[in-house]
């Protein structure tokens, strides 16, 4: 039996919960969970706002634990072994994306907490190529947010091809953008932080990047008109799209990775002129996901956390949805 904490309806707290998970497929593994990030997608999915939950909703999709049991078919993971898992709890292993390493687009990838119990409990189960062995020597409790926060943050930076003579922006420091600015800075690039918080401004220097401007200010946005190969946006609320377009250079590149509900509202006059674009992505693949662990062990760059036990689970995510994380809130079980 696996011992979870679930929801049993929108927005519900989470409560204990004992579930039966048969007999332990031949491609999977199942680990013992040590720590798990929260992310605001947990809330979003707690609250069934994109419209796919299933109850009784187990969340929690930044595992890092020790592999327990191993399915007859594993070959590439072992009992005892150090893993993290993600948003994808597997993937179906035979479509043109899966077998070009483009896992992270297959169509019928299983999410960890989409129809699948997640890591809010005492155990997890996943295939075995969506648990992704940690490189020696990193930081164990802090691991977790890089498994959905940092990789979603890393795949553009790691897919596009950045150069590291490139000047980035990032719209957003929280539990996303303050790891894009670390990741950013290792990279090499010039790193602007868009914020709106005089605090932030401070941090955010203190966290990777080399300059701030503030997001309010129209005048501050219009100064650094034309000068961006890339902003990556993290947030999730509407802003003037449009002016921040316009302080992309040519052939630059606005890329959004927070889950904005609301259409984008953008002139194709601000796009054709010098040949912007606008992109986003989901997570990365298996592949991607180890090389960011790599990078990410090799520059000891660390997601800044808060730790909670998992006992208290109900109370992080209410520190959570105050908006005054700093940066990624981490469960750890006793």
């Amino acid at each position: 039996m696996i011992n979870a904490y679930a929801a049993h309806k929108p927005g519900g707290k989470l409560e204990r919960f004992e579930y039966d998970p048969g007999i332990l497929a031949d491609d999977h593994v199942e680990i013992d969970v040590e720590y798990c990030g929260i992310c605001h997608s947990d809330l979003s999915v707690l609250n069934n706002e994109w419209g796919f939950t299933q109850y009784p909703l187990v969340p929690g999709h930044e595992v890092v634990g020790l592999i327990s049991s191993v399915g007859s078919n594993v070959k590439n993971l072992k009992l005892g072994q150090r893993v993290g898992a993600g948003w994808h709890a597997g993937y179906c292993m035979t479509c043109d994306k899966c077998m070009n390493g483009e896992h992270n687009l297959c169509s019928k990838a299983q999410g960890i907490i989409v129809g699948h119990h997640g890591g809010f409990a005492d155990k997890v189960r996943v295939q075995s190529a969506s648990a992704i062995p940690l490189p020696e020597g990193m930081d164990v409790a802090s691991a977790g947010p890089l498994f959905c926060g940092g990789i979603t943050v890393f795949t553009p930076i790691y897919d596009s091809g950045l150069k590291p003579t490139a000047k980035v922006g990032v719209i957003g420091i929280g539990g996303l953008g303050h790891m894009a600015l670390g990741f950013l800075n290792k990279w090499g690039c010039e790193v602007t932080a868009f914020t709106s918080s005089e605090d932030k401004m401070k941090e955010a220097i203190e966290l990777g990047a080399h300059k701030t401007v503030n997001s309010r200010d129209p005048e501050a946005l219009a100064a650094v008109a034309g000068q961006y190969d890339l902003i990556i946006s993290t947030v999730n609320v509407k802003l003037d799209w449009n002016a921040y377009l316009q302080t992309l250079t040519q052939r630059g590149c606005l890329h959004l990775v927070g889950a904005v509900l609301e259409p984008l509202d953008i002139s194709v006059f601000n796009l054709m002129g010098a040949q912007r674009s606008v992109s986003s992505s989901p997570v990365g693949s298996p592949a991607t996901i180890a090389t960011m662990l790599d990078f990410a062990a090799r520059h000891d760059i660390r997601p800044t956390i808060e730790e909670f036990p998992m006992s208290q689970v109900n109370e992080a995510l209410d520190h959570l949805r105050s908006g005054k994380a700093r940066y990624r809130i981490v469960l750890k079980n006793s």
